[in-house]
Order: structure tokens, then sequence, then C-alpha cells
């Protein structure tokens, strides 16, 4: 089963907007293959124009970097409706302006035990260590989506200078704070997990809470401030937070 949007031109010039049955109770929305800032706006403004909707066959939506997937009730939505409601929005012209969401400030403590990767990272973008924590923690981040695990936030506008591979062989366990680097992207490890991302320091703050009203200290959408403390401060926030 295959869906297209008859409003695809208003989107992505001549490319097409798909809508594709993903599951027997999902929808794939997919706007395109560019990581972007256009396309993250498309799709957090479809993500945000559905959320807004309150439509209760809407079980869960699960954004990406240029797509949405859509779940939703089989026994209460057919796929031609679910597909009928994404168009009447997407008819809207939903996009989220770059200026749209909270700001949330994460401390971070960089290096040491908690970044054992900072070295790597000053290394290969030939800079000195606290130019990569400048660098770092100057960038203006917004929350693309959230995947891999519960909570993990794929954070988009860090700096090219940064940007480097993911470790050969993954790392069996990263623990729970830890603030990693893979290719373009940063993130948060919100729980103790394998990883291959390189690690260049530690929050204090608990990213994953499963029986907080808001599980996760970020949503897709949000701006993301980075703010570097040293050890001790670190030690004093992580007391606070029990």
């Amino acid at each position: 089963m295959l869906y297209s949007s008859s409003d695809a031109a208003d989107y992505e010039g001549e490319r097409c907007v798909k809508i594709v049955a993903a599951s027997d109770s999902s929808l794939l929305v997919v706007f395109g293959d560019a990581i972007s800032p256009d396309m993250r706006a498309k799709v957090l403004g479809l993500f945000h124009g559905l959320k807004a909707h309150h439509d209760g066959r809407i079980r869960n939506l699960h954004p990406g970097y240029a797509s949405l997937l859509v779940d939703f009730d089989p026994l209460a939505m057919t796929h031609d409706e679910a597909a009928g409601l994404v168009e009447s929005l997407a008819g809207e012209h939903l996009a989220e302006d770059e200026e749209d969401g909270r700001l949330v400030e994460i401390p971070i403590c960089y290096g040491g035990d908690f970044g054992p990767d900072l070295q790597d990272v000053s290394t290969h973008a030939d800079l000195p260590l606290e130019d990569v924590v400048r660098l770092h923690s100057d960038g203006g981040y917004r929350v693309s989506f959230l995947g891999f695990t519960a909570g993990f936030a794929y954070l988009s506008g860090m700096p090219d200078a940064l940007s480097m591979p993911r470790l050969s062989t993954p790392r069996r366990i990263v623990a729970a704070g830890s603030v990693g680097i893979a290719g373009g992207q940063t993130g948060i490890y919100p729980t103790e997990t394998p990883g291959g991302w390189r690690l260049i320091g530690r929050t204090p703050l608990r990213m994953f809470n499963p029986v907080a009203n808001q599980p996760t200290l970020v949503m897709p959408g949000d701006h993301v401030r980075f703010v570097s403390i040293d050890r001790g401060e670190f030690e004093r926030l992580k007391q606070e937070r029990r």
C-alpha cells in the first residue's frame, strides 16, 4: 500500500512526500533523504501538528531526520483514514520555525574519566582541548528526534570541526549521562548501555525517568544549550538530584 501527497510541491519543490504503510498499524511519512534544518522543520511541524490535533486514534509519533512514523490504533482507524489525516494537516503547510521550542540548559563536565575520548577528538580536529570544549558547549543544538534507546536525543547543530567517526569497536558499557559524538551528531546516553560514540563528557542530570509525567528531559523540537562545569559542580548537582 502506497500513498503520495497531492501537495508534495509545497514541501520540497520537485521531491514528493510519500506516505507508506509501514505495518498493520503505522504509516511512514517520508519528506526526502536530506538532513537539513529545512527538512527538520517540516518533520517537526507535522509531528507537533498531529500532537495538537489530539486524535485519540493516534497512539504514538516517532520523528526522524527526514520522516515521521505514525502509529495508530488499527481497531479504530484504517490506513486510508490515517493517511487522510496526515494529508489534511500536510495541506496546512506545517513547518516549524527554528526559533520554536523550549530551551533546555544541560551542564556538562568535560574530559577526565567522564570524557575518555576528548583527547582523540582534539587530535582529530587539530584543536587544543579547551577549544574543543568551547566549540561543543557554544553550539546551538536542537533535538531532532529520540531513538536508539529510551530518551536518547539526537542533537543537530554540532560544529563541523568536531565531526568524528564512531569507535571501531563499541564499548560494552557507557555510563548514563555520558555525552558522545558520532559523525556530525552529538547526544547524551540516558541510561547505562553499550555504545560506540566518542565520549567527551558527562552530565549529572537525569535524562530519562520512566516514572515521571514526562519521562524524557528533552523532547523533539527543544533547543539544547550545554554549560561547561567542573567536577565539584558536577558532584553538587548530582547530590541535589537525589
